[in-house]
């Protein structure tokens, strides 16, 4: 008998044990709400209705595990989603949709949320969003499936999953859970159910992150913020604004992308902050920048203006979504010996950050 159970389990006919789900009713004793929320039956299921904010699990936390809630979408444009280990209103991990791109690449978006600032931006593509279809104005089950730096996110009960996070990117820590929905168009939620469990399995192949190019800029000196206005009329880098600046040094991911909302939230009057390296050449030479960015960056060359450009959502068009990538290049004209880069980088919404890289970096060291 031994031998035969031990056959079945190698041949995965029997499923290992798991922790039950904990129900948890979505009213207002087990939730922090801030939007507007509104008991109902929909399409034969008892409900709740979310408009215009969050609601945040109480007096719970999740890490690892799985969580669980049906959902009901409307047709339109908005952003209903899912938080997982939040740490307060304005930093967690983030799953949302978007109804109204049903089948197209970003379907279904995976953001860290820093400070409050939206990350989509910076985040796109494999292992961040993808192209999947989902019904509205019907029910339908959204499952995440999360394990220290992985998730997988199911949606409408298919076996496979319709995200796969190969890397989620704030520090796995444990915090509550959150729905939201930001938009006066209906979200509606039912059945919200969650396990802590630190083993979890994912059944999916995950993607390491991949080695840096060579030449990519790995750590940048970041200032603290100040309004953008400082820079108008001036093509130098203002001293009465450097001297009053201080920075923190501060590493990228490996892609090169650095994330600049994990340092600090933004303002209208505090939406810009500086990032900076020094290029010391053997030489006097001419270098290659690739340069990626959201929103503005203006880029300095030994206190001098260089270049500046926009890329934000719809400054191009209105299909632009203003996605980071190394979309900008420029021309350094070093000289021999040590030579200061500054690039300002502004931002409105959507993801603030900055990646660059030199692609031929022979004859220079960056520090």
């Amino acid at each position: 008998m031994k031998k035969q159970l031990a056959l079945l389990f190698a041949l995965g006919l029997v499923g290992t044990w798991a922790p039950a789900q904990t129900p948890v009713p979505l009213e207002a004793s087990h939730w922090d709400i801030t939007g507007k929320v509104t008991k109902e039956n929909y399409l034969g299921k008892e409900c709740i209705r979310l408009t215009d904010g969050d609601m945040h699990l109480k007096d719970r936390t999740f890490k690892n595990g799985v969580i669980e809630v049906d959902v009901a979408l409307s047709p339109g444009r908005y952003f209903p989603g899912l938080g997982f280990r939040v740490q307060d209103a304005q930093n967690m991990e983030n799953v949302y949709v978007r109804p109204h791109q049903l089948g197209n690449p970003d379907a279904i978006q995976y953001q860290p949320v820093y400070h409050g600032q939206a990350a989509w931006q910076l985040y796109h593509g494999e292992g961040y969003s993808n192209a999947i279809r989902y019904p509205l104005d019907a029910w339908m089950h959204l499952r995440i499936v999360v394990r220290d730096r992985q998730a997988l996110v199911y949606v409408d009960n298919q076996d496979q999953p319709a995200l796969v996070i190969h890397q989620l990117k704030r520090a796995p820590q444990a915090g509550s859970i959150s729905l939201s929905n930001g938009a006066p168009v209906a979200a509606r939620f039912a059945n919200f159910s969650y396990t802590s469990q630190d083993e979890v399995p994912l059944p999916a192949t995950f993607k390491p992150e991949a080695a840096p190019e060579p030449g990519t800029l790995l750590r940048w000196r970041v200032s603290g913020t100040f309004d953008e206005k400082q820079l108008e009329s001036t093509f130098q880098v203002p001293a009465s604004l450097t001297q009053s600046l201080r920075w923190t040094q501060v590493p990228t991911e490996p892609s090169g992308l650095l994330n600049l909302a994990q340092l600090s939230g933004l303002s209208e009057a505090q939406n810009t902050a500086f990032a900076k390296v020094v290029i010391t050449a053997d030489r006097a030479q001419i270098k290659r920048l690739l340069l990626g960015f959201s929103d503005r960056a203006r880029v300095y060359l030994n206190g001098k203006l260089l270049y500046a450009g926009r890329d934000e959502f719809m400054s191009r068009d209105y299909r632009y979504l203003g996605t980071v990538g190394y979309f900008d290049e420029l021309y350094l004209d070093l000289k021999k010996g040590p030579n200061e880069l500054w690039i300002a980088v502004s931002e409105n919404f959507g993801g603030w950050g900055l990646k660059a890289r030199l692609p031929d970096p022979t004859g220079v060291a960056v520090e």
